[in-house]
């Protein structure tokens, strides 16, 4: 049976398990509705009927996301409307009526007459932030179409800094987040003590894919998580903080949501489940990488804005990380190449830009200074080294951009 939790002020009974938009669609573009194949309709239709039968009722997209929205238009009108909990996202825009017009050609496509949730997709940087919620920015217009019925919640999604989430839960305007959050990345926590403080909706953002390619993972993970299966242990180890109220299941078809349901039976007993297998992941990750390092290698780190060349320290060092520890390699190798090329949702550059004229950055540039407060300062470079040459190749493209 699936399990609900209360999503902060929004008072929606929001399931554990949200189905994201992103994965089922035709293409990361709009294409007139006779150009889409009918098998992939048809997968897409019997995914959103199974994650409805299976209790999965929110059902989460965005304008970015192509024929997504379009595609859910077909089947969504043919359930009834009280039974779902639906969400889109809307880039923030300089000229907040071209946001008025994004959101209207989103509910055009979604053929409802509101949405539940309607995100600002991507407050990523202070500039995006402020963007929003300047007088006659985004969010007054989120407030108009409140007032018009079209929405009931607003919230925002992001991939930036945490300092830049927390300030924008601070602006005490958004109803809930989507962000990302799970066992192998957790710095976002004081963001989510932070929405705690302000009765804010919790969404987990990708946690499979972003969360590790745990859907593929190496076997040195899967041994570590056993009894649970890598994917089951890291729902289990969300889900174990009330704080959060529901993880995104980026499913491409019905089975996909099968691994995760296992979920359900055990979360009355994650804390008799998860610490064995807590242990052996720390006990993992210190036998590869030292105790002083593991607990420190974070301490002191730059910005990338105060770092030379925008290389993006702290990225780099928690890929390697995971990599010695767990051998999530596949995982490490495609966002690391995601840097220089994922713009404000993957900021910062790679330790060795291969186009650069002489080659090597590290050869050039000084880290010395920003580097003057980390315990570590004499070995980081030799690591961003060994990092670029263990997962160094071609540019990745975000999904969005293909």
């Amino acid at each position: 049976m699936m399990q609900y939790r209360r999503f902060g002020r929004t008072e929606l009974s929001m399931p554990v398990f949200s189905c994201g938009g992103m994965r089922y669609q035709y293409k990361w573009q709009d294409v007139p509705a006779n150009e889409i194949p009918p098998d992939n309709q048809q997968n897409l239709e019997a995914t959103i009927r199974y994650s409805v039968e299976c209790g999965i009722n929110h059902i989460e997209t965005a304008r970015g996301y192509g024929t997504s929205e379009m595609q859910l238009g077909l089947i969504l009108p043919n359930f009834p409307r009280e039974n779902l909990i639906v969400q889109t996202k809307v880039s923030p825009k300089q000229n907040s009526q071209e946001f008025r017009e994004e959101f209207d050609k989103s509910l055009a496509y979604l053929q409802l007459e509101y949405v539940d949730l309607l995100s600002l997709h991507g407050i990523n940087t202070w500039e995006l932030l402020e963007e929003s919620i300047r007088p006659g920015g985004c969010m007054d217009v989120a407030r108009k179409l409140q007032a018009e019925g079209k929405v009931k919640f607003i919230g925002f999604s992001t991939h930036g800094p945490t300092d830049v989430i927390v300030k924008t839960i601070e602006t005490n305007q958004f109803d809930y987040l989507n962000l990302h959050w799970y066992y192998i990345n957790q710095s976002n926590w004081p963001a989510i003590e932070a929405a705690k403080r302000h009765d804010m909706g919790v969404f987990i953002i990708s946690p499979s894919d972003k969360g590790g390619q745990l859907y593929n993972p190496p076997q040195k993970l899967i041994d570590l998580c056993y009894p649970l299966s890598p994917m089951v242990f890291n729902d289990l180890f969300c889900l174990s903080h009330p704080q959060v109220h529901t993880l995104s299941l980026g499913a491409a078809k019905p089975e996909n949501f099968n691994e995760h349901l296992k979920v359900l039976e055990l979360l009355d007993r994650s804390d008799e489940i998860l610490p064995p297998i807590l242990e052996k992941l720390e006990k993992a990750a210190i036998d590869k990488l030292g105790e002083d390092w593991f607990k420190t290698w974070h301490v002191g780190l730059p910005t990338i804005e105060n770092t030379p060349g925008g290389i993006n320290i702290y990225v780099i060092l928690w890929l390697w990380n995971l990599a010695q520890a767990y051998d999530t390699i596949d995982y490490c190798k495609m966002r690391y190449n995601l840097l220089g090329n994922g713009g404000h949702w993957f900021p910062g550059q790679k330790a060795v830009n291969r186009s650069y004229p002489v080659g090597n950055r590290l050869d050039e540039l000084d880290l010395r200074r920003c580097l003057a407060h980390s315990p570590h300062a004499a070995k980081i470079p030799g690591i961003l080294q060994a990092a670029d040459r263990l997962f160094g190749g071609e540019a990745i493209q975000r999904l969005s951009q293909e």
